[in-house]
C-alpha cells in the first residue's frame, strides 16, 4: 500500500506546530516552577498596564494609616520618630479601640531605658504589631529546592534583626520584608518566612491575624484567616493588588492623634497601619500608580488584600494555566495561519490573539494574575517565523507554477489554463453545448514540404500556426489542436458566449487579411505554391476530455465538427479561400459584411442533406 508524501506546506506547519508545542511546554515549565527569568520585566510592565486599564478601586474602610508626617516630626524636634512620641501615639490609638495597631517600625536599638519601657508597657496594653528586618544573602537564593512540603519556596532569610527585647516580648512582631521587581514595584509580600527560630509570620499577616484574633492555617497554596481562605502562589507568597495612587486608604496625621482631635469612633474597629511618611525619613516604593509611595501604603495594601479576600490570584492552578496557554495560543494561531487561504487564517489569527488579551484583561479585572509574558513569548516569535516562511514557500511555489504555467501554455490556450487551475474538474463529464468550429489548413504544402525539407518545413508551419492562434486567441477562440498544416479552433470555450459565432467569423476576417500578407513575405519557392482554406460552421457539439487518465486532451466531436472540416473540400472545389456556413451568419446575426459571401447551396460528402453558404477570397 502506497503511503502518500505530505507536500512542502504540510511539512511547514507540522514543523511549526511541533515547535509551538516545544517552546510553549519549555516555557511552561518555567512558570509553573517559579523560576525568574527575562521575561519577568515584561510581565511586570503588563501587570503595570492592567492595573492603569483597570483603574482605581475603593480601598477597605476598615484599614486606616496614620502617618507621621513632616509637621510630627516637626514638632517632636528630630528626624525620626522618638520613643516619647510612638508611646503616646500608641496610648492615643488604644483609646480609639481599633482591632489592631501595626507599626511600620523596627525599634532595633535601644534608646532610654524608661523611654523603652514606657513604650513596652503602651504596646503590651494595645493591640501592636511591630516590624522586625529579614537579612537575606544576595548569593542565597532560595527558591526551585526539591522539598517534599510547602516551604520549599519560602524566603529563607540568613538572620533577623528583631525589635529590642522588651518590644518584641510586649507585641506581635512580623517581618516587614516585601518582593520588588528590577523597576522598584512590590509584585509580592512573603506571608511566612523560614529561620532558624522556625516559621515566622510576615508583618502583614501579623496584623490581619491580631485584628481577627485567630492564628492563620497554613493549607496547600491558601492560608485561611476565620474561616476564610487567600490563594497563595508559590511559597505563600501573596501578589499585591494595589487599589489606587497614594491616598486611596483613609489617612490621619500623627499630630491629630496627639492632639485628640478626631471622633471618637474614627478608629474603633480598624486597622491601623501607623507609618512614617515624612520626606526624606521614610521608605518609599514605586507602584503602578505613583512613583513614589510611603512604605506604610504598600503594607496597609497588603492588609486590606489579606481582610477583604480581593487580592490578585496567582497560584499554582493559575500557573498550569498559563503554561497550557504558552503552547495553546501559538498552536492555535499557527493552525489558522496555515489556512489555504491565507488572509482569512491572519484574520483569525489576530481575533485569537485579541480574544486572549481581553481574556487575560478580563481575568485581571476579577481578581487573577495570568501571564502575558509567557505565552507571548511562544507566539510571537513562531508564529512571526511562520509568516515569514509560509511567504518564503509560497513566492518559491509561485515562480514554479508560474514557470509550469508557462511550459503548460505551450500546450494549452491560455483561456483553457486558467479555466482549469479554477476548475481542475472541467470537462471530466462531456458537455453538449452549441459552439463555432473553424478549420484552417494549407493547400500545396506536400510538395512544398519535399522541397524545402523538415527544418525549413518545421519553421513554415510555426510561422502559419503562430499567426492563427494570435488571431483565434485574440478574439476569445481556444485553438484545440495542430494537425501539420492544419489547425482546429473553437469558439465556445471554456464556457459559451452569446457572441461566439460573431467572434468567430471576425477571426475568419482578420485571417483573411493576415494569412494573405503572410504568403507574400514567403519565400518564391513557397509563396508561388502554398495557399490557405478556412471552413466555419456553428452548431451543436459535444465538448469533452479525451485519452488515457495521466494523459488528456480537450476537443469537440460531433456533426459540426465534421460538416466544419467538410468545408475545406468545398473551398478547394469552388476555389475559394473561405466557406462560411448559413447557420454561422445566422449565429452572428450578420456581423460581417455578408455582401461580400457569394451564396451557394452544396452537397457535404457524407451527409444526406443540403447545405447553404457563403464563400469568398
Amino acid at each position: 500500500m502506497a503511503i502518500e508524501r505530505p507536500g512542502p506546506s504540510r511539512l511547514l506547519t507540522g514543523a511549526f506546530l511541533a515547535a509551538a508545542v516545544a517552546a510553549g511546554a519549555a516555557l511552561g515549565a518555567l512558570e509553573i516552577n517559579g523560576v525568574a527569568s527575562p521575561l519577568d520585566r515584561i510581565e511586570n510592565l503588563t501587570l503595570d498596564w492592567r492595573f492603569l486599564l483597570a483603574g482605581a478601586r475603593p480601598a477597605p474602610a476598615d484599614v486606616v494609616i496614620v502617618a507621621i508626617d513632616d509637621e510630627a516630626l516637626s514638632q517632636s524636634g528630630g528626624d525620626a520618630p522618638t520613643r516619647e512620641m510612638m508611646t503616646r501615639i500608641v496610648r492615643a490609638l488604644t483609646g480609639f479601640h481599633p482591632r489592631a495597631i501595626a507599626i511600620d517600625i523596627a525599634f532595633l536599638s535601644p534608646k532610654d531605658e524608661a523611654t523603652d519601657a514606657e513604650l513596652a508597657v503602651a504596646l503590651k496594653a494595645a493591640p501592636a504589631v511591630v516590624a522586625a528586618i529579614g537579612v537575606f544573602d544576595p548569593a542565597d537564593r532560595s527558591g526551585g529546592e526539591t522539598e517534599p512540603n510547602d516551604l520549599a519556596l519560602a524566603p529563607k532569610p540568613t538572620s533577623v534583626l528583631w525589635p529590642i527585647d522588651s518590644i518584641r516580648d510586649a507585641a506581635q512582631v512580623g517581618l516587614a520584608n516585601v518582593s520588588t521587581d528590577s523597576s522598584g514595584v512590590p509584585r509580592y509580600v512573603p506571608m511566612i518566612y523560614e529561620t532558624l527560630e522556625g516559621v515566622l509570620p510576615s508583618f502583614a499577616l501579623a496584623a490581619a491575624f491580631r485584628a481577627l484574633q485567630v492564628e492563620p492555617f497554613l493549607g496547600a497554596d491558601r492560608i485561611e484567616l476565620a474561616g476564610q481562605s487567600r490563594a497563595m502562589d508559590l511559597g505563600y507568597h501573596m501578589p499585591v493588588r494595589f487599589y489606587g495612587p497614594k491616598g486611596s486608604f483613609k489617612r490621619i496625621g500623627a499630630t491629630e492623634v496627639l492632639h485628640g482631635d478626631l471622633d471618637p469612633e474614627a478608629l474603633r474597629g480598624k486597622v491601623v497601619v501607623v507609618g512614617v511618611t515624612a520626606t526624606g525619613a521614610s521608605d518609599t516604593f514605586a507602584t503602578p500608580f505613583d512613583r513614589v509611595a510611603p512604605g506604610a501604603e504598600v503594607f496597609a495594601t497588603a492588609i486590606g488584600n489579606l481582610l477583604a479576600g480581593d487580592g490578585l490570584a496567582r497560584t499554582p492552578s493559575t500557573r498550569r494555566v498559563d503554561a497550557a496557554a504558552a503552547v495553546a495560543l501559538p498552536f492555535v494561531m499557527i493552525a489558522l495561519m496555515a489556512m489555504r487561504r491565507a488572509a482569512i487564517g491572519l484574520v483569525l489569527a489576530s481575533l485569537v490573539f485579541a480574544l486572549w488579551l481581553v481574556w487575560i484583561f478580563l481575568a485581571f479585572v476579577h481578581g487573577y494574575w495570568l501571564s502575558v509574558a509567557a505565552p507571548l513569548a511562544s507566539a510571537l516569535p513562531l508564529t512571526a517565523g511562520f509568516a515569514a516562511a509560509r511567504s518564503i514557500a509560497e513566492r518559491r511555489a509561485g515562480t514554479r507554477i508560474a514557470a509550469e504555467k508557462l511550459a503548460l501554455a505551450r500546450f494549452h490556450s491560455p483561456l483553457l489554463l486558467d479555466h482549469l487551475s479554477k476548475e481542475p474538474d472541467f470537462l471530466e463529464t462531456p458537455v453538449r453545448q452549441d459552439v463555432a468550429v473553424m478549420f484552417l489548413d494549407l493547400s500545396g504544402s506536400t510538395g512544398v514540404a519535399e522541397t524545402l525539407g523538415p527544418e525549413a518545413t518545421r519553421d513554415l508551419f510555426s510561422g502559419m500556426q503562430t499567426l492563427v492562434e494570435g488571431e483565434v486567441t485574440a478574439h476569445g477562440g481556444v485553438v484545440i489542436t495542430y494537425m501539420g498544416d492544419g489547425v482546429l479552433a473553437v469558439f465556445g470555450l471554456p464556457k459559451p458566449r452569446s457572441d461566439d459565432a460573431a467572434r468567430a467569423l471576425a477571426t475568419v476576417e482578420a485571417l483573411r487579411e493576415s494569412m494573405t500578407a503572410w504568403l507574400a513575405e514567403l519565400p518564391p519557392a513557397a509563396r508561388d505554391r502554398l495557399d490557405f482554406r478556412v471552413g466555419l460552421h456553428y452548431g451543436p457539439a459535444i465538448l469533452s476530455r479525451l485519452g488515457s487518465p495521466t494523459q488528456q486532451q480537450i476537443t469537440a466531436t460531433g456533426d459540426t465538427v465534421n460538416v466544419a472540416s467538410r468545408l475545406l473540400e468545398v473551398a478547394k472545389q469552388q476555389q475559394r479561400r473561405v466557406v462560411v456556413t448559413e447557420d454561422l451568419f445566422e449565429a452572428a446575426n450578420a456581423a460581417a459584411p455578408t455582401a461580400d459571401y457569394a451564396p451557394l447551396t452544396v452537397l457535404i460528402r457524407g451527409r444526406a442533406s443540403d447545405l447553404r453558404v457563403r464563400m469568398r477570397n
